[in-house]
């Protein structure tokens, strides 16, 4: 199989995380929110204009944070090999990630499914474990240089 470079950088078949978590959450919480209505009693009692609008609010968030990291880590097809420190990795080390997780988020606030809630922790471990692994490979690529980052920004928000 064919490996880009820098796929040593990345937690061990990071790819099928990416793919699987949003296909099994996106399943739950539409048919939850859409069909079965299992555990929606919540939308019942806040408004869906404050959904949508919570929605919208967070959903533009996470796509800033996934743009802003995009643009700075891709700016060639190559791995950076120095450390990136500025633009919005100024404020959290893992943007792209929290972008991500974010989505999630957004979509929790326009339907609240609770049974796609309770997702939620098990995807943060997930990415948690994935950003633990790639701050591993980091730090022994920059060694001390990355411990200051660490105590300097923070990993999520």
């Amino acid at each position: 199989m064919k490996r880009h470079k820098g796929h040593e950088r990345e937690f061990p078949n990071a790819h099928i995380y990416h793919a699987l978590l949003p296909v099994v959450f996106i399943s739950i919480w539409f048919l939850d929110s859409f069909f079965f209505e299992f555990s929606t009693v919540l939308n019942h009692y806040i408004p869906f204009l404050i959904r949508l609008s919570l929605f919208i609010l967070i959903f533009g968030i996470a796509l800033i944070f996934i743009y802003l990291s995009h643009n700075t880590l891709f700016k060639t097809h190559e791995p950076p090999d120095s450390l990136i420190t500025d633009g919005i990795f100024k404020y959290t080390r893992n943007p792209m990630y929290f972008g991500i997780l974010l989505i999630y988020i957004a979509s929790l606030a326009f339907s609240i499914s609770l049974i796609a809630a309770l997702l939620i922790p098990v995807i943060f471990y997930v990415y948690n474990r994935m950003v633990n692994f790639e701050e591993n490979v980091l730090f022994e690529m920059f060694g001390e240089e990355y411990k200051s980052y660490q105590a300097k920004v923070p990993k999520w928000i």
